[in-house]
């Protein structure tokens, strides 16, 4: 969510942008699906990036309440534009996919990678454990609420199974997006009691107000653009390298989406800001979870393909054990690198599992 970005990362990611202008070259002369996915991919990576600093940019001039909601808004508007997309090509499977896999991505790849060089760095690391406790126990809560479509799935009628779901999804989604609201509003007003909303990332504008605004434009239009041309070519690119589309969705997708993000929450750990890394990988595992996934199943409703809530049991697993692993580890407030070594082990294990499923 929130997030100081570093300008010299920032400029080396920018450096991927001409894989952008590879990706429309590739696209406009017929260049193969493989290809054009993979420079697509890349594209996206400092198109995040950018969304995310011209966010940044605007909330230091809005103030620290809009700014927080700024940033809250927009923290996961690459995988968001991704996954609207995939929705409209009906690609329903791959949209369930990547909303695992954003929450597994956070809470065992980025949280084990901050955890374990922040540890190897700096030793035994502190954050502020009622914080990471609450957003820790609010993912569970999460989790519940996405399970269960799923385990309800089986007792449904089936001639009538399909409608039921969505509407038992529909409902889900409207108590995740108050839940969200609520938590926003919770944190603010915490922030602002203690004197210190935007303390950790605040920073003097270095953009105008219209650089700003232009830059977020940019990037949002390139994402579109990049994002169509990569689900365009999912299909092609399953058949080909013989993925599963719940492989690419779970693993390929929310990396690509999120890397931007990634990099900061590693970043802030190992300047020993583990207090700030911990908010990142679990702020944006809530924002999936409260607000994307929610919000994804009201918007399939424009399209012929509508969005159930209803995940197959392997992303069931999955969910409810980095859940319960990133609860153990934000329990005592305290950090140490093998605990992030053990979560790197449990996504290893996980995406591997993913990578071995049947067509």
């Amino acid at each position: 969510m929130a997030q100081s970005f570093d300008l010299k990362k920032l400029l080396n990611l920018n450096s991927l942008l001409v894989f952008a202008v590879v990706a429309v070259i590739l696209r406009a002369t017929g260049g193969g699906d493989v290809a054009i996915f993979v420079t697509s991919a890349l594209a996206i990576i400092p198109l995040a990036g950018l969304i995310g600093m011209a966010t940044e940019e605007i909330a230091a001039r809005t103030g620290p309440q809009i700014g927080g909601l700024l940033n809250a808004t927009l923290g996961n508007a690459a995988e968001l534009i991704i996954t609207i997309f995939a929705l409209r090509e009906g690609l329903l499977e791959l949209v369930r996919a990547s909303i695992i896999g954003s929450v597994l991505g956070n809470l065992l790849l980025v949280m084990g990678l901050a955890i374990l060089l922040g540890g190897l760095k700096n030793g035994l690391q502190t954050f502020n454990r009622r914080g990471a406790t609450m957003n820790a126990t609010l993912l569970i809560l999460a989790f519940m609420a996405l399970a269960i479509p799923s385990l309800f799935d089986a007792t449904f009628v089936e001639e009538q199974a399909f409608a039921d779901e969505l509407l038992l999804s529909e409902g889900v989604a409207i108590v995740l997006i108050l839940l969200y609201a609520a938590s926003l509003l919770y944190s603010l007003r915490n922030a602002q009691a203690a004197g210190d909303v935007g303390a950790h990332h605040a920073h003097e504008p270095r953009w105008s107000t219209q650089m700003a605004l232009g830059v977020l434009a940019f990037a949002t239009l390139g994402i579109v653009v990049m994002s169509e041309f990569l689900v365009g070519s999912v299909e092609p690119v399953v058949e080909e390298l013989g993925w599963s589309e719940l492989f690419v969705g779970v693993i390929i997708v929310p990396i690509v989406g999120n890397v931007a993000e990634h990099l900061v929450a590693v970043q802030m750990a190992i300047k020993n800001r583990m207090e700030l890394s911990m908010s990142i990988a679990l702020g944006s595992s809530l924002q999936i979870a409260l607000f994307v996934a929610p919000v994804l199943v009201f918007i399939s409703l424009l399209f012929d393909d509508k969005l159930v809530l209803a995940f197959s049991l392997p992303e069931v697993i999955a969910l409810a054990a980095a859940s319960y692993v990133a609860a153990l580890v934000a329990e005592d407030g305290e950090s140490n690198w093998f605990e992030g070594l053990m979560l790197l082990g449990v996504y290893v294990i996980i995406a591997w599992a993913f990578f071995l499923l049947p067509l």
